[in-house]
């Protein structure tokens, strides 16, 4: 019986291959790639001639009996074009039908571009929550925030380039103004990590449009940068705001951000 490996590739520059990958990647009887066009030039590089077959979003149920068929006679390695199969990449359904068919999994360690962007974010990495990609529509997008935005976890997403203002705007309105990090074409020629707030970077990102691949790290709740606020503290700024008109809901949130308090206890206060 063959072994399945789950070998991470790439995410932008070659040298962040393991020596190990590359092993497996040669000596496996076959590679179930993403996209064989783009594992295909990885391989060339290297000088892999490992036989490729296809397997994505789109052919990924079809593809099982094919794949669970080659490993009865080999070891198979699956990739996605880049970074770790499985993490919002291809790859939970297969690893799940060679579990239950009774084949050793292996997972390899290598690149992916959630740790990176979260331990150069400067928040908070002891507990974090990754949501993978946000889904595309504002309402449902602002569901997977508002049940997030009391935890205290730092929070870590993909996004694309075309979304990222709308997001960002929808983390604004969810989560108040939060420190968070945009880590852009991480690896890459052009990598960028842009450190501040909310409403900071819809101003930079508005005046420079965004391109490449899209990492954010968001503060959790609470996880602000400074000392926690005292009570007298907490409450006058509630009373301020309520003062001028701010709802109670829209006050605690944007609070919660800076005074280091959890949004429900800032909303419960009596002012």
């Amino acid at each position: 019986m063959g072994t399945l490996y789950i070998v991470p590739t790439p995410i932008g520059n070659l040298d962040d291959i393991t020596l190990r990958a590359l092993r497996v990647l040669h000596e496996a009887s076959l590679i179930a790639a993403e996209d064989t066009r783009t594992t295909g030039r990885l391989l060339a590089h290297f000088e892999i001639a490992t036989p490729q077959i296809s397997y994505h979003e789109h052919n990924k149920l079809a593809r099982l009996d094919d794949i669970l068929g080659a490993l009865a006679v080999g070891d198979v390695a699956l990739v996605s074009d880049a970074g770790t199969p499985g993490l919002s990449d291809p790859g939970y359904e297969l690893i799940n039908a060679a579990i239950e068919a009774g084949y050793t999994v292996v997972p390899l360690p290598g690149p992916n571009a959630v740790l990176p962007a979260l331990v150069a974010s400067g928040l908070p990495t002891d507990t974090f929550l990754y949501l993978g990609f946000l889904p595309r529509r504002s309402g449902a997008r602002r569901a997977v925030l508002e049940a997030v935005q009391d935890l205290p976890y730092t929070l870590v997403m993909y996004e694309a380039p075309h979304r990222l203002l709308d997001t960002l705007a929808d983390i604004a309105a969810t989560l108040g103004e939060r420190p968070l990090a945009v880590a852009r074409e991480l690896t890459k020629l052009h990598e960028e990590l842009w450190r501040g707030t909310s409403s900071g970077a819809i101003e930079r990102f508005t005046s420079d449009a965004p391109r490449g691949e899209i990492t954010l790290v968001v503060a959790g709740a609470g996880r602000h940068i400074g000392e926690p606020w005292d009570a007298d503290q907490v409450r006058a700024a509630l009373a301020r705001r309520l003062a001028a008109g701010e709802s109670r809901s829209s006050a605690a949130r944007a609070l919660a951000a800076e005074s280091g308090w959890p949004r429900r206890r800032i909303y419960d206060l009596d002012v």
